[in-house]
């Protein structure tokens, strides 16, 4: 029987790790199997999912992406700089998420990036734009989804369901 391979319509489950390619930092990672069907609910973009297909179960892949493929370049019109007074107290750390909304009332998260004396500066970009990075990314299962997962178009969550008609309340 030779080994299942991702293509189209295979279920799959995967862990990752995002690594920044200058510093070696780890960005995020997913140590619990994501799980989802090829070419149907793929739960990263389709420039790492794309990458997989012909890979098998246990093969780790190291995959190099310049995240400007994904979030698409910097834009600089999305930082804005304000006299701190006009920002509100909560808001002046670095770090924090305002969100915005635009002339069409579409909400937009920015991070704050600079705080000084007189002014606090807020970035729009995602924080990984401009960023080269390093998925590695291991093949846990590869497998045909069943009839539920095929037709729910993905992972079907399991909770279990607890049948013991010897038990009684103690509350």
């Amino acid at each position: 029987m030779s080994k299942m391979v991702i293509e189209d319509g295979k279920f799959v489950e995967l862990t990752y790790k995002v690594i920044d390619k200058k510093t070696k930092e780890v960005l995020s990672e997913v140590e619990f199997p994501l799980g989802y069907i090829q070419g149907i609910s793929e739960v990263l973009s389709s420039e790492v999912t794309a990458e997989l297909v012909g890979q098998e179960q246990g093969d780790v892949i190291e995959l190099p992406i310049h995240c400007d493929e994904i979030y698409g370049p910097r834009d600089e019109s999305l930082v804005f700089t304000d006299h701190i007074d006009n920002v509100p107290e909560e808001y002046r750390k670095i770090g924090m998420s305002v969100t915005m909304e635009n002339e069409a009332g579409e909400p937009k998260d920015f991070i704050v990036t600079r705080v000084d004396a007189n002014s606090v500066t807020v970035d729009g970009n995602n924080p990984m734009c401009g960023r080269e990075v390093v998925f590695i990314l291991q093949v846990v299962t590869v497998r045909e989804p069943t009839d539920e997962e095929a037709s729910a178009g993905g992972p079907i969550k399991d909770t279990p369901v607890f049948d013991m008609p010897n038990t009684r309340k103690i509350h």
